[in-house]
C-alpha cells in the first residue's frame, strides 16, 4: 500500500517567499493519497492564496478566535505535521513554545510527529541563534528536511532555500514505513569521477559531480538498503547511513567493488568511469617543451559488464550519460552489457546532467522506454528507487 495513503497531514505555512512552492507540495500529497488540511499564518497570506490550495485539494483552516477548540481538533486529527517553509521567526517560536496562532498553539498541543523545511536568507541561517533553536528542536524529535543550498530571493547564494516538495513528500514516505522495502538488501552504488594520471600533477579525468550517485545512495539506504558507496574524488559529504569508500581510478574502483561481489544483492553503477588510461604514468612532472604530444591510452576494465556477468549475479542498474540519440545508444548499451535497468539522460542539453542539481533521464528496461521530465537529482533518486523496489527480486512495492 502507498505509504501516504489515508494519511492525515496538517501543512502550516509560514510567511516566507517559498510559500510559493506549496500549492505543488500539496498537489503531490494529495497525489499520494494524503489527507491534507492546511494552517496559514498570517503572514503567509501575503505570499500564497488559500483559493490556490483549495484549488488543489486542500482544505484550508481560518485562524480565527471564535468558540470552539480548533487548535485541538487539528492536534488530534494530524497523522504528521509539517510547517513548510519555516521561517527564523517561526523555529524561534516553536523552540521558545508560543502559543499564539493557530499554528503554533496546535503544534504544542499535538503528539504527532513535528516536521520542518527552513527556509531563509543563508546569514540568517548560519546565525547562532537560528542554529541553536534548530539543536534544540532536534533534540526534542522535530524532523528536518533542508535546507538545501542555492541561489535565494534576496540575490544571496548558498544554504537557506526550502528544500523541494518532492524532497518533504520523501521524508513523510520515510516516516510512515516506506524505508523498510529494502531491508536486507546489500546494494553497491558507484558515483563520480575516475582520474587517470599521467604524472604527478595531471590526469585525465571528465565533468561528472556525483551528485546523482550520491543521492541514490541516499535514497536506497532511505528503503533500508545496506548501502556501499563506492566514489571517485567529489566534494560531496557520505550520505547518512552510506558506508563511503573513496578511490581515484577505474582501477581501483573496480577492485573495490569486486571485494563486494559475493555479497551484492543490487549493483548500481552511477559513476562516470573513464574508458581508458594513460599506458605509462611518469614518475616526474611531464614539461611542457614539445609543440604536440602523444599518450598512448589503454582500456579500463568494464566494471558494470563484469558485475553483470557474475553468476549468481545481482540486480544491475546502468547509466547512460549520451548525446545525440541517447535512447537508442542507450538501448545498445543495456543489451550489450546484459544488464537489467539503464538510466539514460542526455548530457548535450543546457541545466541538465553534469555539474547541475537537476537531471532529465529515460529509463529503460528490456520491454520498455519511459522518459522522465527534468527534475532535481535528488527526486529522480528516490523515484529510480521506487522503480528498483518494483523489480528487484525478494521486495515488494511497497
Amino acid at each position: 500500500m502507498p505509504p501516504l495513503r489515508g494519511r492525515r497531514v496538517v501543512l502550516g505555512i509560514t510567511g516566507g517567499v517559498a510559500a510559493y512552492k506549496t500549492p505543488e507540495l500539496v498537489r503531490r500529497l494529495r497525489t499520494a493519497e494524503a489527507v491534507v488540511r492546511v494552517v496559514l499564518s498570517r503572514s503567509a497570506r501575503q505570499f500564497v492564496a488559500a483559493g490556490a490550495l483549495a484549488a488543489v485539494g486542500a482544505e484550508v483552516v481560518e485562524d480565527h478566535r471564535g468558540p470552539g477548540m480548533v487548535h485541538i481538533d487539528l492536534a488530534r486529527w494530524a497523522d504528521a505535521i509539517v510547517i513548510a517553509p519555516a521561517t527564523a521567526h517561526v523555529l524561534s517560536r516553536l523552540a521558545a513554545g508560543a502559543a499564539d496562532d493557530l499554528l503554533t498553539t496546535m503544534c504544542l498541543a499535538t503528539e504527532a510527529p513535528l516536521c520542518v523545511a527552513p527556509a531563509m536568507n543563508r546569514i540568517m541561517w548560519m546565525n547562532p541563534a537560528t542554529r541553536a533553536n534548530c539543536a534544540l528542536l532536534a533534540g526534542r524529535g522535530v524532523r528536518f528536511v533542508g535546507p538545501d543550498e542555492g541561489a535565494q530571493a534576496c540575490g544571496d547564494n548558498g544554504p537557506g532555500r526550502m528544500s523541494e516538495p518532492g524532497e518533504i513528500l520523501g521524508m513523510l514516505e520515510r516516516l510512515w514505513g516506506a524505508a523498510g522495502a529494502l531491508r536486507g538488501i546489500n546494494a553497491v552504488v558507484t558515483a563520480g569521477a575516475t582520474y587517470e594520471a599521467l604524472d604527478p600533477a595531471r590526469g585525465f579525468t571528465n565533468r561528472s559531480s556525483g551528485k546523482m550517485g550520491y543521492a541514490l545512495a541516499a535514497a536506497l539506504a532511505d528503503h533500508g538498503a545496506a548501502v556501499t558507496l563506492i566514489s571517485g574524488p567529489t566534494a560531496l559529504p557520505a550520505p547518512p547511513g552510506v558506508h563511503l569508500i573513496p578511490v581515484t581510478s577505474a582501477c581501483q574502483m573496480r577492485d573495490a567493488v569486486w571485494a563486494c561481489r559475493g555479497t551484492m544483492d543490487l549493483f548500481v553503477a552511477a559513476a562516470a568511469v573513464a574508458d581508458y588510461r594513460p599506458q605509462t604514468v611518469l614518475a616526474d612532472k611531464l614539461k611542457k617543451d614539445a609543440h604536440t604530444l602523444t599518450v598512448t591510452l589503454v582500456r579500463n576494465p568494464d566494471i558494470l559488464a563484469e558485475v553483470a556477468g557474475l553468476t549468481p549475479r545481482p540486480f544491475t542498474v546502468g547509466f547512460a550519460a549520451e548525446t545525440g540519440d541517447v535512447e537508442t545508444k542507450a538501448r545498445a548499451k543495456r543489451a550489450r552489457k546484459g544488464i537489467d535497468l539503464i538510466v539514460a539522460n542526455p548530457i548535450d542539453e543546457a541545466g541538465v546532467g553534469f555539474a547541475g542539481d537537476d537531471n532529465r533521464v529515460i529509463l529503460i528496461d528490456k520491454d520498455h522506454a519511459a522518459a522522465w521530465t527534468a527534475a532535481p537529482k535528488t527526486e529522480i533518486a528516490r523515484a529510480l528507487a521506487r522503480e528498483i523496489i518494483k523489480r528487484l527480486p525478494r521486495t515488494a512495492s511497497p
